[in-house]
């Protein structure tokens, strides 16, 4: 399942709904990505994440589609903000479930992974320095290259 919205999203009550009643789930990893007041040491004052509706979503029904093809998921979810976000916000959730941990934490390392370097949103961070774009980094490439 996948969601886009502005709003915050309650990482319990997302769970609960996902898992909920399911006695053939022995578990369930969650990831939860928070605004960091810093980036690659420059403040962050605020975030704002843009995306284009429908090729977004597309994509992040690709990436979760591919998470389910290799691992035994029994359940996941994808919930991604955007517009405008403060330092702790929640940006992201990840939830994946399976019968058995291993696939639940793989599927959940893989989808972190992939999100952070397929998922079509455009960054821009403001700052005491002023405004700048988010460049994709060397480091998310080569995490995301453990799967390829």
């Amino acid at each position: 399942m996948i969601r886009l919205q502005t709003a915050p999203f309650d990482v319990g009550a997302e769970l609960e709904k996902l898992t909920g009643g399911r006695t053939n789930i022995g578990a369930a990893v969650t990831f939860t990505g928070l605004v960091r007041d810093a980036s690659y040491g420059r403040d962050v004052k605020r975030l704002h994440l843009e995306h284009y509706p429908g090729m977004t979503e597309r994509a992040l029904a690709a990436i979760e589609a591919e998470a389910a093809e290799r691992w035994r998921l029994d359940a996941s979810l994808i919930v991604h903000r955007y517009g405008t976000l403060l330092p702790g916000d929640p940006i992201v959730l990840v939830i994946t479930a399976s019968a058995h941990r291993d696939d639940a934490f793989s599927a959940a390392w893989f989808l972190i992974d992939w999100l952070k370097v397929k998922a079509p949103f455009w960054k821009r961070e403001d700052g005491a320095e002023g405004s700048r774009w988010v460049e994709p980094q060397d480091s998310d490439e080569e995490a995301s290259g453990r799967w390829s």
